[in-house]
């Protein structure tokens, strides 16, 4: 079973180690284990636990009552609360929970339902661009393995796709052509493809090239399928000190519009371009497109 320090737990639960030790002082709530060297540490109960703590709390339980609570009680009170599948925090936890145990059934029923009651655009931006955002940092910082990241990427890129599959394109006589495409370094397509998802909800064209596209390619591809506007999506946080050079080196080798999304564009400073169009969020996506 996997150990987890008191810095792993707070960044897998969102709540800070001081607040997380006065829970156990006070309340005894989840008390960490001991290695015989005398190190601090919790195991996968404990992470299970806290998380549901952190629902509870999160809905408005104080964490006086909660202690008072059987942990049949802790359960049966958060399982009551996943059925709200509006319920973002709890359901952002929920997937946390599938994520460390590779739990894919799990993990694509939360999918599945969310999408069912809200549609792919609200899921994906008050759940899943939050959630993967929180799983990048904790990759980052080996908190949790890159094979955990990979598992959580790639079931929500394949219920993207499902998406995406399941969208009858409306007829519009002025449809445009996008290129939509990740540029080197950047291999994270979850927002490109809900960027595809958007394009052809609204009756665009898209040529899909996916991820790390040399920009040597770029010019004999423009030529060929002619678009009118070109789409990236910039999320890697190893990128970000570079991001505006990235965009640079994009537009040296296009003709055409660009337009640039993703979690980096909302956390850097990007340069004002002529043939430019930074969207910093789902409802710049969903509104400049739309309007086209």
């Amino acid at each position: 079973m996997r150990k987890f320090s008191i810095s792993d737990i707070e960044g897998l639960i969102g709540i800070k180690a001081h607040t997380i030790r006065a829970w156990e002082v006070r309340y005894n709530l989840v008390p960490s284990k001991r290695t015989p060297t005398n190190i601090r540490y919790y195991d996968e109960e404990d992470l299970k636990m806290l998380l549901n703590i952190v629902a509870l709390n999160e809905n408005g339980y104080k964490i006086s009552r909660i202690a008072r609570m059987t942990q049949n009680q802790i359960v049966e009170l958060v399982s009551q609360l996943k059925a709200d599948y509006h319920n973002d925090s709890v359901q952002m936890l929920s997937l946390s929970d599938a994520t460390m145990a590779y739990d894919e059934v799990a993990f694509s029923d939360i999918l599945a339902k969310c999408i069912a009651e809200m549609g792919l655009i609200e899921t994906m931006d008050v759940i899943l661009f939050p959630f993967m955002k929180r799983v990048g940092m904790l990759w980052q910082t080996g908190t949790i393995d890159p094979s955990q990241e990979h598992f959580a990427s790639n079931l929500i890129r394949d219920r993207i796709i499902v998406e995406i599959d399941k969208v009858e394109k409306p007829e519009k006589k002025d449809a445009k052509r996008f290129l939509l495409f990740l540029p080197e370094a950047e291999m994270h397509e979850t927002g490109l493809l809900f960027a595809r998802y958007l394009l052809k909800k609204c009756g665009h064209e898209t040529l899909y090239l996916g991820s790390e596209i040399p920009y040597a390619d770029l010019k004999r591809v423009v030529t060929s399928y002619k678009p009118d506007y070109a789409f990236i999506v910039l999320t890697s946080l190893n990128l970000g000190k570079d991001v505006n050079k990235i965009i640079g080196k994009v537009m040296d080798n296009l003709n055409v519009p660009l337009i640039v999304a993703g979690s980096l564009i909302s956390e850097f400073d990007i340069l004002v371009k002529d043939h430019l169009t930074p969207l910093k969020n789902v409802c710049d996506m969903t509104e400049f497109l739309e309007d086209l």
